[in-house]
């Protein structure tokens, strides 16, 4: 597997609404070859792109997505909430693209999207609670039907071990990436019997010592979330593969 230094995290999360065929396409408009997006079940069991359990954050409604169906997903805007939340980066969005709507997608589309543009990605499988296995088996089902096969295959990543263990039976041919929060004792062990291809951990844990240890096992090292060059120049450094950045163009011309 042939990974970038620089991925798009959530699209391009800090100029564009995250999650979105807005941001996917900002990201690659920006320079980024790889994207990574969360995915979620709706209550009717489509697969969407999402991050959080509920929608206020991204779409200022006090709602559960496993308590939303699919249409009433559809028809939200993730907009307003971004204008809100980047106020600068809102500006410069509007500027380019007007007050045009920025719906919550299904996979699919997202899938679709990333294959016009040329992008390789990592799918975050996000479960809400209770569903790691359901979401793991859905999503990465309509993900093979839409991935095409002489395309190299995405990589799929969880911080829930029930789902990566549903991926390796769903999808054995895909590679997946253990995400960590904090690097557990038994990390080692935890990575054979999942069988993933990359250890993705956070930036702020990462040390020139952690990523040596983890590059030891074998596999590539991935840190997320990254946004300060000085950060991400040191820590490709020590080794690390690949960074994921809110800005990945902003680092990308920093790194280059």
């Amino acid at each position: 597997m042939r990974l970038p230094r620089i991925i798009g995290h959530r699209g391009a999360r800090a100029c564009a609404p995250e999650n979105t065929l807005a941001g996917i396409a900002e990201a690659a408009r920006q320079g980024a070859t790889w994207v990574e997006f969360d995915v979620k079940l709706s209550r009717d069991r489509v697969p969407i792109l999402m991050h959080d359990d509920d929608l206020m954050a991204t779409a200022g409604v006090d709602r559960k997505v496993a308590d939303t169906d699919w249409t009433a997903l559809a028809a939200l805007d993730t907009l307003p909430a971004f204008l809100l939340r980047y106020p600068e980066a809102g500006r410069a969005y509007f500027a380019r693209h007007g007050n045009r709507r920025a719906p919550i997608p299904s996979l699919e589309e997202a899938l679709r999207l990333a294959l016009r543009l040329g992008l390789g990605v990592n799918i975050e499988i996000k479960p809400c609670p209770g569903r790691a296995v359901e979401t793991a088996v859905i999503a990465l089902g309509i993900a093979r039907l839409f991935w095409p096969v002489h395309r190299p295959p995405p990589l799929v990543s969880s911080f829930s071990f029930a789902s990566l263990a549903t991926a390796r039976q769903v999808a054995p041919d895909w590679p997946r990436g253990l995400l960590l929060d904090r690097v557990p004792p038994r990390w080692r062990d935890l990575a054979d019997r999942l069988d993933v291809a990359t250890i993705n951990v956070d930036a702020a844990r990462l040390t020139a010592h952690r990523v040596w240890a983890l590059r030891a096992a074998g596999r590539p090292v991935l840190a997320y979330t990254v946004n300060h060059p000085a950060r991400a120049r040191l820590l490709l450094r020590w080794g690390v593969a690949s960074v994921f950045t809110d800005r990945p163009g902003h680092l990308a011309r920093i790194l280059s």
